[in-house]
């Protein structure tokens, strides 16, 4: 192979590389974006639930009704917190380029999110049941919507987490797949901190 010919190859892979580098930035740009605007709906969320925090309309209260569950709430939060650990065990993974570790730790992950939802999912039968449905007051209204809207969020984080162990089972750690695995985490380790400021606002200063 000839110089010239070397010299070409050189340029087009440092030109490939470095347009995958720029679509990763604008990716992670476009995610951040999406993140920000994501965070301004559960800060209304949020200040909506604050404002009927008292608007109980004769109906059962916070203290009633949460008071009692408040032991499987905090199992459903270190299943939370302990996905993010987990999750971060994946991308040290990632950038040791180690597929099975990768693959299996996001496996951990997921177990950890659908305990999270299945006992979130149970708590909300349970209030239904118990006459403390959404449409029971103003204050259950709230409640169900700011609760069940991050509950969606860790249901779409969940599905987002099958279709990436698929990509990376049958394609590998690829560039595109360990961009997915960052952006993911970006969505996991938020939806993370949201909980926390739920379980803090909504349970603990509820059962007060």
């Amino acid at each position: 192979m000839s110089s010239i010919e070397t010299t070409h190859n050189h340029d087009a892979h440092g030109h490939d590389h470095e347009h995958h580098h720029d679509t990763s930035g604008i990716k992670l740009f476009g995610f951040w974006v999406y993140l920000m605007t994501d965070l301004l709906i559960f800060a209304t969320l949020f200040a909506t639930f604050a404002v009927l925090s008292n608007a109980f309309a004769g109906g059962p209260t916070a203290k009633e009704m949460l008071g009692p569950g408040l032991h499987l709430v905090l199992i459903e939060t270190f299943a939370l917190l302990f996905s993010s650990i987990t999750y971060g065990m994946a991308m040290l993974a990632t950038y040791r380029g180690d597929k099975g570790a990768v693959l299996r730790w996001l496996g951990v992950t997921f177990v950890f999110g659908a305990i999270f939802l299945s006992i979130e999912l149970y708590e909300f039968s349970h209030l239904i049941h118990e006459g403390a449905g959404p449409t029971t007051s103003a204050y259950w209204s709230a409640f169900f919507t700011l609760v069940g809207t991050h509950g969606l969020h860790v249901t779409a984080g969940l599905l987002w987490m099958i279709v990436l162990m698929l990509q990376v089972s049958s394609r590998g750690l690829t560039d595109t797949n360990k961009v997915r695995i960052g952006l993911l985490s970006l969505f996991w380790h938020f939806l993370d901190v949201v909980w926390i400021c739920v379980f803090t606002v909504v349970y603990l200063l509820g059962v007060l």
